[in-house]
């Protein structure tokens, strides 16, 4: 089965609106240019600790979702611990398609 949040991650990244990697991620939503910030489940504890704290502090909703290798490949990249989306319109469909509450 086709996984429909990777999908819709995957095609945010095709459109040039997603950003992967720590220091991007943190720039992003600092900015507040972030939507979504979405984190592999196997990220390391301070990692997932740290974007927690951080989206929490600047009201971005976050979520922890597959694994290193899949959310890299979804945008065509190596593994990734952290990413985030740049677009109100991909945030959403791709919350929704989580299932994710939005607060």
């Amino acid at each position: 089965m086709q996984d429909r949040v990777l999908s819709m991650f995957g095609l945010a990244a095709k459109a040039g609106k997603v950003a992967s990697g720590e220091f991007s991620v943190e720039k992003a939503v600092k900015s507040n240019k972030a939507y979504l910030v979405l984190v592999a489940d196997d990220a390391s504890d301070n990692t997932k600790k740290m974007f927690t704290n951080m989206c929490t502090f600047y009201k971005v909703p976050i979520l922890f979702y597959a694994d290193k290798e899949k959310l890299g490949r979804a945008i065509g990249k190596e593994m990734r611990a952290s990413a985030v989306v740049l677009d109100k319109g991909f945030a959403d469909s791709i919350i929704e398609k989580s299932g994710m509450n939005r607060d």
